[in-house]
């Protein structure tokens, strides 16, 4: 179990902690989860957009902790729409499979 799949179970089971009333009064997973998919959402926007910051300040520290937040953020809002972060890896995996070929990854635009 890697790092990731170990905050993902936490993080479900915060979900499921929440979803039972039984969840920590501190949880700040259970928090989001109370407040619904829109304030996840701006959540995961406002990580995103830090992470650009970071990224533009040229500080690798900073924006090593900015994409861990995004990433936390992300995986909070798939286990609240239910989505398995093994299928998240699952098409890593397959996108590995096609490395180097820009036409299986995206529509190539002509302009750029």
């Amino acid at each position: 179990m890697n790092v990731y799949d170990e905050s993902f179970a936490v993080i479900q089971q915060r979900l499921e902690e929440f979803r039972n009333g039984t969840a920590e009064e501190n949880s700040y997973t259970a928090y989001l989860f109370s407040k619904g998919v829109d304030k996840i959402c701006k959540k995961v926007g406002e990580e995103a957009t830090e992470t650009v910051i970071a990224a533009k300040n040229g500080d690798c520290e900073e924006l090593a902790n900015e994409i861990n937040d995004l990433i936390y953020h992300v995986m909070v809002l798939c286990a609240d729409r239910g989505l398995d972060w093994k299928r998240v890896e699952q098409l890593m995996h397959e996108r590995n499979e096609k490395a180097g070929n820009l036409k299986q990854f995206h529509t190539v635009d002509k302009n750029t």
